[in-house]
């Protein structure tokens, strides 16, 4: 793929995520395999759930990307959210506040997919906004 084709891939996920769930298989490899700050490394399926979780927790998530470059098989985008808490989240109740984040996230893409993730995220802001 070229880079503006990964690229795209990458602008996809950051789409209407009830869309990405939809189409999860399209947009990750099986052996996808994800780098998130305080969690053990996740698998395709634990992304799915996560993803899920996040959707629960915030159900009008709004995700963007500020910035987006490429070079090789990695495409990185520097990304901003924003969504209204009303499900639980991380085991804390739902707290009816709307809360913003961003981070910064490294996609290598292999044969169409992505492939691997090494994200990094203001969640103790995200913390915050919601106590």
């Amino acid at each position: 793929m070229s880079i503006e084709e990964n690229k795209e891939l990458v602008r996809a996920t950051f789409a209407e995520l009830q869309r990405v769930l939809a189409v999860h298989e399209s947009l990750y490899g099986t052996g996808w395999l994800g780098h998130f700050p305080g969690m053990p490394p996740l698998g395709a399926e634990g992304h799915r759930q996560y993803s899920e979780a996040m959707l629960t927790a915030f159900p009008d998530l709004e995700r963007t990307i500020e910035d987006i470059v490429a070079e090789g098989d990695k495409v990185v985008a520097r990304w901003s959210a924003r969504g209204t808490n009303t499900g639980s989240f991380n085991g804390m109740p739902p707290s009816g506040k709307t809360a913003t984040s961003s981070g910064i996230t490294i996609f290598r893409i292999a044969e169409g997919r992505i492939v691997e993730e090494w994200s990094e995220s203001d969640m103790l802001g995200l913390l915050q906004q919601l106590a």
